[in-house]
């Protein structure tokens, strides 16, 4: 929005008007505007919350201050919510497909995790929304996601030109005023399924060489088992976000630092010069997406304020569901996918934690009778609680590992 007006005020010559032709300006502007909602408007939906007694449901799990939050304010993912989209349509360009793809992500998974919540708060249903209609919902904007990125003439990857003898094509560049000479490799913007594989030399990998029988024919076929990779990457870290969220500030404080090294991946990815340097790959107009994730930071630090133990207010649905599929379509969209295994390893190690936990317990009951299990609890979280050890070294530890992982996967762009 901010753009568009700037094409009506860049004539009347007002100073400093021209930054917000500027990622990096507006980026900035972004996540201050974020924090300032979190933290200027958090307080009173907190307080609305707390007078229409919408409170958690609490289930005795044995687990130490677990009763004392009951009554604790939830739906708080409102709050990230709106502190993210609302920055978003203020400093990004709403005409690209990439923030337009995001902000979908956001308002859909939003919606779904908030009927959870309603379900649960206001319907007294203690099991929400059904399982099935979830994921429903998530393979929806998995097809969504998959057929734009890969039908969309807008989605398209800077790849250099091949001469006949197989080596890469280059010209000779004269810049007109110094009248030097400069070579450089011939590039032309193509449509692709390729994505980002780190530690390896070569590391690119293209989905349509899991159908080496689709012929120039095959397109239904490549773009099924594109849009099957997108749905499962989305669901998984969706749900596995959800599953973090069972401590203050855990999945809030996660979802941070994966916001800042997606952040810095979608920098680099969309910018010329850094992406050369670096030999990744150049996905043009994908630095836009660098204010969307701006505002995200902004949102989870901001709503970290209030959710940091003992926390005021929880997310929810409305907001776990959503941190989860945000952090897995950008990764798609700048095609580091492959990556978040690592970079989401909290997620990951949740996720299994539950997985390995559930299917022990079956197996074992089904071949002795009786069920056994791996973890004193799942997810991994509460089984360091039952363990003695109190919630925030629990929390502050995950964090320090989350930082670990977010670093090696910044090092993973020159580890090759």
């Amino acid at each position: 929005m901010i753009h568009l007006l700037y094409e009506w005020l860049k004539y009347l010559d007002i100073p400093g008007i021209g930054m917000v032709q500027y990622i990096s300006f507006r980026s900035a502007a972004a996540i201050i505007t974020s924090l300032f909602i979190t933290m200027g408007f958090g307080r009173k939906l907190i307080n609305f919350l707390h007078k229409k007694q919408i409170g958690e449901e609490v289930r005795d799990l044995g687990l130490e201050g677990q009763i004392q939050k009951k009554g604790t304010p939830t739906m708080g993912g409102l709050i990230i919510l709106a502190s993210i989209i609302i920055p978003t349509l203020l400093f990004a360009k709403l005409d690209n497909i990439y923030i337009l793809l995001m902000l979908i992500t956001t308002i859909w998974l939003g919606l779904i995790g908030f009927t959870d919540d309603y379900i649960k708060v206001f319907l007294k249903d203690k099991e929400g929304l059904a399982g099935k209609f979830k994921i429903l919902g998530q393979i929806s904007l998995g097809v969504i996601v998959a057929s734009t990125l890969y039908f969309s003439e807008e989605v398209v990857v800077r790849e250099r030109v091949l001469n006949e003898s197989g080596d890469f094509k280059k010209e000779i560049v004269i810049d007109v005023e110094s009248g030097l000479q400069d070579v450089q490799f011939v590039t032309k913007d193509v449509k692709s399924t390729r994505t980002t594989i780190p530690f390896i030399k070569n590391h690119e990998f293209d989905y349509a060489w899991l159908v080496p029988f689709a012929d120039q024919t095959g397109k239904f076929w490549r773009w099924l088992v594109y849009a099957l990779a997108i749905i499962l990457i989305i669901t998984a870290v969706s749900n596995a976000a959800n599953l973090t969220d069972g401590i203050d500030g855990l999945a809030t404080g996660t979802s941070a630092i994966s916001g800042v090294t997606l952040g810095i991946l979608a920098y680099v990815s969309g910018n010329v010069i850094y992406s050369d340097y670096l030999n990744i790959m150049y996905i043009p107009n994908i630095g836009e997406l660098t204010i969307f994730i701006a505002a995200f930071i902004g949102a989870t630090v901001g709503f970290l304020w209030y959710n940091s133990y003992p926390a005021q207010v929880f997310m929810g649905d409305t907001g776990s569901l959503a941190l989860g599929g945000i952090l897995a379509v950008f990764a798609v969209i700048i095609r580091k996918e492959i990556l978040i295994p690592l970079l989401c390893g909290i997620f990951l190690v949740e996720n299994l934690s539950v997985i390995i936990q559930v299917a022990y317990f079956k197996y074992t009951k089904r071949k002795y009778g009786e069920g056994h299990r791996v973890f004193l609890m799942s997810p991994i979280h509460h089984h360091y609680q039952k363990k003695g050890i109190p919630e925030a070294k629990i929390v502050t530890r995950f964090w320090i590992v989350g930082i670990i992982l977010a670093v090696l996967t910044i090092v993973t762009l020159k580890m090759r």
